[in-house]
């Protein structure tokens, strides 16, 4: 089963979502609470029209910030001609969870939900707080929260969630001193078992472009380029 694009943005925006969302016309417009850009910017899910987005311009707050998807080049357009800059074009990969998925050795990676008091400070040292730490706990369905163990020192710590049948990885956070040792690989594989075993048959993330190294890993796994998506912010 290949889920089609709508389907995977379907289950990125619910295993990762905003702490509130205001439909006006076609626009969804987003609190992030802090969360991030994914979860704070303005997205289309409808026709575009000028006069919607206008609408929707004249709601918005600081920061004015809008998802723009594949697909969806009229409204990137006209965000450019208004003088919104681009930012983080991002890469959205999937593969049957089948091709992934590897269980892990006893012990080297764990599952705790809520996370431990050493994943939350693992996710803090890569800048990863509280505000996105609310986003998972606002996630609905299945969901864990993952810890490797690596040379008997904690060495990594990822988010998984699922959505009708799609697991969405999130918020992987590899220590600099254990990274290029196969640990990401490792736990990608693990996380993805999780997600067979909890009914998932598409395991998925969301990567940027300009981070290179991570696509190479993904690309490895046998994961594909499935969607992509990037930001306009509007300039001062």
């Amino acid at each position: 089963m290949t889920p089609s694009t709508e389907e995977l943005f379907a289950a990125l925006d619910a295993t990762w979502p905003p702490a509130a969302t205001e439909r006006l016309g076609p626009f969804t417009l987003c609190d992030g609470a802090g969360g991030g850009k994914r979860v704070s910017a303005t997205r289309l899910e409808g026709a575009f029209d000028i006069p919607a987005l206008d609408h929707a311009e004249s709601a918005m707050h600081a920061p004015f910030l809008f998802q723009a998807r594949a697909g969806q080049e009229a409204l990137d357009t006209e965000l450019a001609a208004r003088g919104y800059a681009l930012l983080d074009p991002t890469v959205l990969y999937a593969a049957p969870v089948d091709l992934i998925a590897a269980p892990p050795r006893p012990v080297s990676l764990l599952g705790a939900w809520p996370p431990l008091a050493i994943q939350r400070q693992l996710w803090l040292d890569g800048h990863i707080g509280p505000e996105r730490l609310a986003v998972m706990e606002r996630a609905c369905g299945p969901k864990q929260s993952f810890i490797a163990r690596f040379q008997n020192r904690a060495a990594g710590v990822g988010f998984v969630a699922i959505h009708q049948g799609i697991a969405l990885l999130h918020a992987l956070q590899v220590e600099p001193v254990f990274r290029r040792q196969g640990v990401a690989r490792y736990m990608v594989r693990g996380m993805a078992d999780w997600a067979r075993e909890n009914g998932a048959h598409t395991f998925t993330l969301a990567v940027t472009r300009a981070n290179a190294t991570s696509r190479a890993l993904y690309t490895d796994l046998g994961l594909v380029e499935a969607g992509s998506y990037h930001y306009r912010e509007k300039q001062p």
